[in-house]
């Protein structure tokens, strides 16, 4: 349109029939002002027109016409580059990478095209309701990079709040119930006068602000309100974006680890199933509990050892040991303790064992099962395995159990058949005793065990696993007995004893009977007899000898209370003396009895004076009335006397 008007008005000659120079110029201003508006000014316009030869009123209408051009240009050219800088927001929109680098590309492209000061992104965090910046361009201020607003404050929450544009020429006069010491501390940090914000938007979620400012007041134009909420939209769509791809992130992570876990649950139980059948295939074989231990470290590629109820290693697989399977540790200890009240494989974090699991059968318990280190953690069907391998464990042990019971019934009546020593039985006798593999005419000499009722049985298996084929042991008359073969070596009676007595957690007493000195009947009563002289004198838990308490136990076969009474009616007066007067006129009485009644060898034996002597038998002679040095009473208290003096040897002074 211009270029038109310059032609009409340049198209008459001059009078002399020649343009002059100064039109080309005027000319040439107005070509340059209809292509490039900031080259040429309004004013240069109008005196362009008017070298033409134009009136003022066509000067100025034209100079009008070209400033509206010149402002429309410019804004067609501000809009172009706006695009430009859209279209390449766009486009590192779609080959997004790294968000946060496109993110920080965005604010600073914000702050170029605005012409501020300052451009920062806030994101919106729906938890605190808070605003805190995430990208900066622009900024002098570490605080400001770090500024966190809380919900209600700051023109920020403005834009939340109202979810649309608010900008402010001043900050410091904008609403005062709005500020917050730690917002403005922050803005006057960076010196910021003039602020604009526009909120990003997700449907009805406020996912954050995009803000400029600017450190001299500035006012913000529709067009750059338009502008920037633009770039807050591509700001959006970069927040989503990280926001989806973090929860494919996140679902992809977790559908990973369920199929990890799937896969590891499936290999657990075709593990489970496979050691379920060979265990299956272990109790049908009879094979006892090492086909258990070895089906175990097999399927579990870990060390395995069963223990009994007394922690001795029985079974074991995936060798070597570790040191703590053998000796067992208070945590290891615990475990199997909260294994036997709950039936369950309890972890362990001690040395060596990682898994216990208890051998119980109702509220009998027969040992565990101790579970090493091994290439891989066991899972929650691995436990469960474990604890099905306890349960054959527990019932292989009532199988072996049940067949040993019947084997001890049998060798019991074979030993009271042969202790009772009935000739018209003799023969029978002899007959089972060669079934059972035992040549009773080797059986030469005798154990007698006297342990708890309750526990006969089980001290008669810890025996047979103490002395193997030595012996033939059974259940006879309330004792345990074993008879021996001396041609298959000794046997230490103290060794058993002890051996016996952790067997069954109980106080054992052994009585050895002498060797080859007649049949084992005549043995048997002489143990017998023995027994229970200790048993009267309340003594338990020792190794004793017949001959030792010979001729106690052959005149006195009593019972407790019937031997306390004979000695309380004898002795117990002098023992109360001394207890009362903190004396030790039972020690003279002793020595006494000793000497054959002599006063004379009594003061040599104690050491004291003869009168001493006198003078304590007339103080016994008030203590146990006149006449006691009569040969009948005199021998009812020497008895009483050496008897209470073999208890005292044996288990201490009595109280």
């Amino acid at each position: 349109m211009l270029d038109t008007e310059v032609t009409r008005l340049s198209a008459p000659p001059s009078p002399e029939g020649t343009k002059m120079p100064e039109h080309d110029d005027a000319i040439a201003s107005l070509l340059d002002a209809a292509h490039d508006p900031e080259l040429v000014g309004p004013t240069g316009v109008s005196d362009a027109l008017r070298a033409l030869g134009a009136s003022e009123a066509d000067a100025a209408l034209l100079a009008e016409r070209v400033a509206r051009i010149q402002r429309e240009l410019s804004r067609l050219r501000r809009r172009e580059h706006e695009l430009t800088a859209l279209f390449s927001s766009a486009r590192e929109l779609a080959e997004l990478r790294d968000s946060d680098a496109v993110l920080a590309r965005l604010v600073q492209r914000a702050r170029e095209m605005m012409g501020v000061d300052l451009a920062y992104l806030s994101e919106f965090d729906p938890d605190t309701s808070e605003l805190r910046v995430r990208e900066t361009s622009g900024s002098v201020s570490a605080s400001f990079q770090q500024l966190r607003v809380p919900p209600g404050r700051g023109l920020a929450s403005v834009v939340v709040e109202s979810r649309t544009a608010q900008w402010v020429a001043d900050y410091t006069a904008y609403t005062e119930d709005r500020h917050d010491t730690g917002i403005d501390d922050a803005v006057s940090a960076e010196g910021l006068v003039s602020m604009l914000g526009v909120p990003m938007l997700s449907s009805d979620d406020v996912l954050g602000v995009l803000f400029v400012g600017n450190r001299e007041t500035k006012e913000f134009s529709p067009d750059e309100v338009a502008l920037l909420s633009a770039l807050a939209d591509h700001a959006s769509v970069i927040l989503q974006t990280t926001q989806t791809l973090r929860e494919l992130q996140l679902s992809e992570d977790a559908s990973r680890r369920t199929l990890e876990s799937l896969t590891a649950h499936l290999v657990e139980r075709d593990r489970a199933n496979t050691v379920h059948q060979e265990l299956v295939q272990a109790v049908l074989a009879g094979g006892g509990f090492g086909p258990v231990a070895e089906t175990l470290a097999s399927a579990l590629g870990r060390a395995v050892a069963i223990i009994d109820a007394q922690e001795n290693v029985i079974a074991a697989a995936g060798l070597p040991l570790a040191p703590g399977m053998l000796s067992l540790d208070e945590p290891v200890r615990d475990a199997l303790a909260e294994s036997r009240r709950n039936g369950h494989c309890v972890p362990v974090a001690g040395a060596g064992v990682r898994a216990v699991s208890a051998l119980t059968a109702g509220n009998r318990h027969f040992g565990a099962l101790l579970l090493g280190d091994g290439a891989f953690e066991l899972g929650a069907v691995d436990f469960r395995t474990v604890e099905r391998a306890a349960q054959v464990g527990a019932l292989l042990e009532l199988q072996q159990e049940a067949a040993s019971g019947a084997d001890h019934r049998v060798r019991s009546e074979l030993i009271a058949d042969l202790l009772d020593d009935v000739p018209e039985r003799r023969s029978d006798v002899e007959r089972r005793a060669r079934r059972l593999g035992v040549d009773l005419a080797t059986l030469d000499s005798l154990l007698l065990l006297a342990v708890p009722g309750d526990q006969q049985t089980a001290a008669a298996r810890a025996v047979v696993r103490s002395l193997d084929d030595r012996a033939l042991v059974g259940e006879y008359r309330g004792f345990v007995v074993a008879a021996l073969a001396s041609d298959r070596g000794p046997v230490d009676p103290e060794r058993l004893r002890r051996e016996v007595a952790s067997a069954i957690q109980e106080a054992v007493t052994v009585v050895v009977p002498p060797p080859a000195k007649g049949p084992l009947p005549s043995a048997f009563l002489a143990a017998r007899r023995t027994a229970r002289l200790l048993a009267a004198l309340e003594l338990a838990d020792l190794t004793a000898r017949v001959e030792d308490f010979l001729p106690y136990s052959a005149v006195l076969d009593t019972d407790a209370q019937g031997l306390s009474a004979f000695l309380r009616d004898t002795i117990g007066a002098v023992r109360q003396y001394d207890a009362e007067r903190n004396a030790d006129l039972l020690g003279t009485l002793r020595a006494f009895v000793r000497n054959n009644a002599s006063p004379t060898r009594t003061a040599r034996a104690l050491n004291f004076h003869t009168n001493t002597i006198l003078q304590r038998l007339d103080r016994l002679d008030h203590v146990l009335g006149a006449g006691w040095r009569d040969d009948e009473r005199m021998f009812r208290i020497g008895i009483a006397v050496r008897l209470d003096e073999l208890r005292e040897r044996l288990r201490g002074p009595a109280a």
